[in-house]
């Protein structure tokens, strides 16, 4: 399981869900999973292009 802080990393660049959701390739669904399971489960190309998106390193959103 995977900690992390995607929805404060989100709302700190001022993007929806449905933004980052548009820009990173992935669902909607699956953005709102990991904002509402803080330990939900998901792929290094998840983690990869989210903080791709969020200009962020992956350390800083999500804590393995």
């Amino acid at each position: 399981m995977v900690q992390n802080k995607v929805k404060e990393c989100r709302e700190a660049a001022g993007l929806t869900q449905e933004e980052l959701s548009k820009k990173a390739g992935i669902s909607r669904t699956m953005i709102s999973k990991l904002e509402t399971d803080k330990k939900a489960d998901c792929k290094v190309s998840t983690m990869l292009a989210i903080a791709r998106v969020l200009e962020r390193p992956v350390s800083d959103i999500f804590l393995v």
